[in-house]
């Protein structure tokens, strides 16, 4: 008796079906990323507020963090936007829970993360050093999350992510927005990066 082929793709809302297993950039829409991420919830969804606080939010800001810590180029900017570009097929899953399913979940989304890139004409994956200045931004947004939107005390989102230096909560955009307003701004601001890109900036 023939094996039952698993189905490892994913169909999306522009038509496309991306293989999980094996993912192609041809079958990449910055369309289905950004309406994916502004679906996807941080923290699960245990956060205060009328709307979940979405990735696509999320990426905004560190994006916007990333670039106010430092010169950084169009392209290291479209990285910062993209960092969790992978979540919008396999979800946010909180650290501790990758810490537990272990590496399969990295490969994954090692191999999504090199398709979304190459499909938008950048390396496949960050160096060393532009990572570490995307963590570190990313660092700074996931404080206030915490703070603001997670409950966390202070003394507890510093043990976990330090002192947000330079920042503030009024200075970042923490309000959670519709998912609609999420996507459209998130859409916005990759748009406007590739504009950048093409002019060399």
């Amino acid at each position: 008796m023939a094996e039952k082929t698993v189905r490892a793709w994913q169909r999306m809302v522009s038509g496309r079906r991306l293989d999980l297993l094996d993912p192609s950039p041809l079958d990449v829409e910055i369309s289905d990323i950004a309406h994916g991420l502004a679906r996807v919830s941080r923290w699960n969804g245990q956060t205060f507020g009328d709307h979940p606080f979405s990735v696509a939010q999320h990426s905004l800001v560190v994006e916007d963090i990333f670039r106010r810590l430092g010169k950084a180029t169009a392209d290291e900017c479209q990285m910062a936007l993209l960092h969790d570009a992978p979540e919008y097929v396999i979800g946010d899953m909180i650290s501790p829970f990758k810490a537990v399913v272990g590496g399969g979940y990295k490969a994954v989304e090692k191999r999504l993360e090199a398709a979304i890139h190459l499909r938008f004409g950048l390396q496949a994956h960050p160096d060393k050093a532009l990572k570490d200045r995307i963590k570190k931004a990313d660092t700074v947004c996931a404080f206030f999350e915490a703070t603001e939107l997670a409950g966390f005390t202070e003394e507890e989102a510093r043990k976990f992510f330090g002192i947000p230096r330079g920042f503030n909560r009024d200075t970042i955009m923490i309000v959670p927005l519709p998912a609609k307003e999420a996507e459209v701004l998130f859409l916005k601001r990759f748009e406007a990066l590739e504009a950048a890109r093409k002019e060399g900036v």
